[in-house]
């Protein structure tokens, strides 16, 4: 049996790898500055491989740079020996009941997002349909996550303790500071070359900012999404009244930039607007219409510049009906004639207009004869959809409205600045179909808006969308009133907002089966003692003391969904329990993985594993009752299930 890994992956040595595979001749030896023989590309051959110049050195090149930024890609590719620890008491069931079963696909994780990103990488690469961010704005007062660029990678994957007594690694980022872009910039980089690996192909990314940082943000995205897959700057007006903090100007917007993962992405479009749909007034056989004038209005608009689109219609009155040809019941006559006299044209030419003769309607306006072009609610996709501006504003995304909306559902508990529901929700319903079960991520969450705005789009739409939401549990003042209610951290505030909002949803007796819940999870060190990752290291006495590689103080949940991140299950995955020969055996994803990780595990449980035929089936690595259990089970697989994976940890 194989032995798991237990720790994420070292992206590095995999890009190494892969570059060796694809060009071992490239690979070669050399002497470091210590003089120690370490392994090397040759950038002769590599060069002669790609028939391009490979720059180095002090060469000129186009480039983004800034003070430690090759620390900060070691930081993105470096491993860590960390897992995810199932909170049962904060979890919320998939039809909103706290505390029952754990079967929401809906994922919130306490935690730096960092580590977070890194143990989910391999489980959900290309997988999130869209990531909505709100970071901090680096203003000089806001916080910023702290990365350590100073141990190496063992350093790094055996560290348990990386955060403060209150369980947080934040710092404010004073404008004094000499490093006040470089530790921004050090704090984003990893978390979105990362963030890049979770996207579809056809996914997308959303990132508010202001323009304090939006030159650099735009810079280090077209670095890791490519220049190419930049979508658009987008305006959005959230303070119609404007913010006097700066000088000179008072700002009334922020800033959204938008980048897809490659031009696989889709649009789903947003809904009419109300003043939209109030015009679709018409109705006939094929549905609700609105009118849409066929004389041109701007651009070359006269009939001298385009004279093939000017032709006469002939209209019935009555009826509206039009065509092309005059007789007795199309007696009617109708010319593009501008309202100063003279003659204009129509939208299309007369070919066109043969074509689509029944979608035309003639009205009288004054004394003249009309022509338009009936524009029908729904078209041959289905509903109506509509492309947002880019500049997006509107009451409804303003802070104060999304201040009200958050108070409405908290109260007293106090949260600054956070975003519109309705803002996320356009977001979430333009960029993923309600159907498809779209996973969409926010690894800055807050206050939850992102999963409240999910919800109600769920709600609107019957979707089946999912969400994956991250935060670091900073600690919030001892002095302000959600710390007196009981709330100790952000974390507290975000899973409450969640639950409420669901509550309210569920209150309005919704008939569409949507998940309200959510699993919770806790970032903690790994369940394995530091023997398992390094054997070598401890002394012979200390392993005649150990009886088992696992800490004492973790469960077989907890050891279940490390497993889950080390074999890239999903943690929304379906589990369930059975007992086998009086054995706890847990089976994931209907049968896909199955683990037992009691002790003293006879053959019977070994056999009716096997002969349920698992792609993966794991145990405990000294697991089995006795020596002839241990060498029977191979035998056992190879003769009911000699396909399952087996591993052992």
């Amino acid at each position: 049996m194989e032995k798991l890994k237990m720790h994420t992956p070292d992206l590095a040595e995999e890009n190494y790898k892969k570059l060796a595979a694809l060009f071992p001749n490239a690979v070669t030896e050399t002497i470091d500055e210590a003089g120690n023989v370490v392994r090397a590309i040759d950038k002769d051959i590599l060069m002669q491989e790609i028939n391009t110049m490979v720059v180095d050195g002090d060469q000129q090149r186009y480039q983004f740079t800034w003070p430690d930024k090759r620390k900060s890609v070691l930081l993105a590719n470096q491993p860590i020996a960390k897992t995810l620890r199932l909170d049962k008491e904060k979890s919320v069931s998939r039809d909103g009941t706290l505390g029952g079963d754990i079967d929401s696909e809906n994922i919130y994780i306490e935690g730096d997002n960092l580590d977070a990103l890194k143990l989910l990488r391999e489980t959900y690469l290309g997988k999130v349909k869209m990531i909505y961010i709100d970071p901090p704005y680096n203003t000089g007062n806001d916080f910023i996550y702290e990365d350590d660029f100073s141990q190496s990678a063992a350093e790094y994957a055996g560290n348990s303790g990386q955060t403060d007594e209150e369980g947080n690694r934040m710092v404010q980022n004073n404008e004094s500071n000499g490093r006040f872009h470089t530790d921004w910039l050090n704090m984003m980089y990893p978390r979105l070359k990362i963030a890049r690996d979770f996207l579809r192909d056809d996914g997308v990314i959303f990132m508010s900012i202001d323009d304090g940082e939006i030159g650099n943000l735009r810079a280090i995205c077209d670095e890791i999404f490519g220049e190419s897959n930049f979508v658009a700057d987008l305006t959005v007006v959230n303070n119609l009244k404007g913010r006097n903090d700066k000088k000179y100007i008072a700002r009334a917007n922020e800033r959204l930039l938008m980048y897809v993962k490659s031009a696989d992405f889709e649009e789903h479009g947003l809904p009419l607007g109300v003043d939209v749909l109030k015009d679709y007034s018409m109705e006939d056989k094929k549905g609700k219409y609105r009118l849409i004038e066929l004389r041109k209005r701007g651009g070359a608009d006269l009939r001298k510049d385009r004279p093939n689109m000017y032709y006469p219609f002939y209209v019935h009155e009555e009826t509206g009906e039009v065509s092309l040809s005059k007789d007795s019941y199309f007696d009617k006559q109708a010319l593009p004639v501008k309202s100063n006299g003279d003659d204009g044209r129509w939208r299309w030419g007369r070919p066109t207009a043969k074509e689509r003769i029944l979608e035309l309607y003639g009205k009288r306006v004054g004394n003249k004869l009309n022509i338009y072009e009936k524009d029908y609610l729904e078209n041959d996709k289905g509903a109506r959809r509509i492309r947002p501006k880019s500049v997006l504003s509107g009451a409804a995304y303003s802070t104060d409205v999304a201040t009200k909306e958050y108070r409405a559902i908290m109260g007293k508990i106090d949260f600054s600045n956070p975003k519109s529901v309705t803002f996320l929700s356009d977001l979430i319903i333009y960029a993923t179909s309600p159907h498809e079960n779209a996973i969409v991520m926010d690894f800055f969450s807050g206050s939850g808006t992102t999963a409240h705005a999910m919800i109600r789009s769920n709600m609107e739409e019957n979707g089946n969308r999912k969400f994956i939401m991250i935060q670091i549990p900073e600690m919030i003042d001892k002095g302000s009133d959600a710390y007196k209610e009981g709330y100790k951290n952000i974390c507290d505030i975000g899973e409450e907002r969640i639950k409420r909002s669901a509550g309210i949803a569920l209150k309005e007796k919704n008939l569409f089966d949507i998940d309200y819940g959510f699993r919770c999870f806790k970032i903690d060190s790994s369940n394995m003692k530091e023997v398992y990752y390094r054997p070598a290291d401890v002394r012979q006495l200390s392993l005649d003391q150990l009886t088992d590689n696992i800490k004492e103080d973790r469960t077989p949940e907890d050891l279940l969904f490390q497993v889950m991140l080390d074999l890239g299950v999903l943690l929304s995955s379906k589990i369930e329990e059975q007992e086998i020969a009086g054995k706890r055996v847990f089976s994931v994803a209907d049968g896909y993985l199955m683990a037992c990780f009691d002790k003293d595990v006879t053959e019977d449980v070994v056999t009716q594993i096997a002969k349920s035929h698992p792609f993966y089936a794991v145990f405990r690595d000294s697991s089995m009752a006795d020596d002839n259990v241990a060498v029977n089970f191979e035998q056992v697989f190879a003769t009911y299930s000699p396909e399952t994976v087996r591993k052992v940890l």
